[in-house]
């Protein structure tokens, strides 16, 4: 199986993010993270809110140019903003859509070029969350649900030209928890998958031949509450 190549991997700094970097690093390719904040490992990275689609498209096209090209991309960044929809300040609402869902089409929209030309894969990042609703998470609902949409789409008009898979991952023991209220976090025996295990998932789908792709994935434990 071919390695993964030059791949822009959002959220990098942390979480499966920070584990699909190590991941990529360990099959000989080359991470180019797009991040808020600086990632611990020694990889090419650029600084970027994804709320700002200007930004973030600026930035792809930058490290993809520098690097010589993309073969993949993986759009792990993500935020949450718990509470009702009431309760949740509207700023706190939307930035979540901003992120998760937008972010997501502005980085696909920036690296089509370049995948077009390697016949490339993206690998978008929706949630369990994103086929099941939850009540105090509509926010994070609304974009994950956005984000399956836009997948499936992008298979559809992108087949033959660049792969795309949808990851659906369910609960993982990163920080993506912390600062919560605790009514918001999982308790502690909760079951939750580690972060490299899932980065092994996105790895496979992003080293398949071009032709031959992972349309979806779901990867939680076994125990998940969110799933099915």
């Amino acid at each position: 199986m071919n390695g993964p190549g030059n791949v822009v991997i959002t959220g990098g700094a942390s979480g499966l993010g920070a584990a699909v970097v190590d991941a990529v690093i360990a099959a000989g390719g080359t991470p180019l993270v797009l991040d808020r904040e600086v990632p611990s490992a020694p990889v090419k990275h650029a600084q970027v809110d994804l709320a700002d689609r200007r930004a973030a498209e600026r930035a792809v096209r930058e490290m993809a140019d520098t690097a010589g090209g993309l073969d993949g991309v993986f759009t792990a960044a993500g935020t949450d903003a718990c509470g009702s929809l009431q309760s949740v300040p509207a700023e706190d609402w939307e930035r979540v859509v901003e992120v998760n869902l937008l972010g997501t089409a502005a980085v696909v929209r920036a690296a089509l070029p370049y995948l077009e030309e390697s016949r490339g894969t993206v690998v978008t990042c929706s949630s369990t969350l994103g086929l099941k609703g939850l009540p105090d998470a509509s926010a994070y609902c609304a974009s994950k649900f956005g984000v399956v949409g836009l997948s499936r789409a992008l298979a559809a008009e992108l087949s033959g030209r660049v792969g795309v898979t949808m990851l659906v991952p369910g609960g993982m023991r990163t920080a993506f928890f912390d600062g919560r209220p605790e009514q918001y976090k999982p308790p502690q025996d909760a079951k939750l998958n580690r972060p490299e295990h899932v980065a092994e998932a996105v790895l496979f789908a992003l080293r398949q031949p071009a032709g031959c792709e992972v349309r979806e994935l779901v990867v939680c434990h076994s125990e998940e509450s969110s799933w099915p």
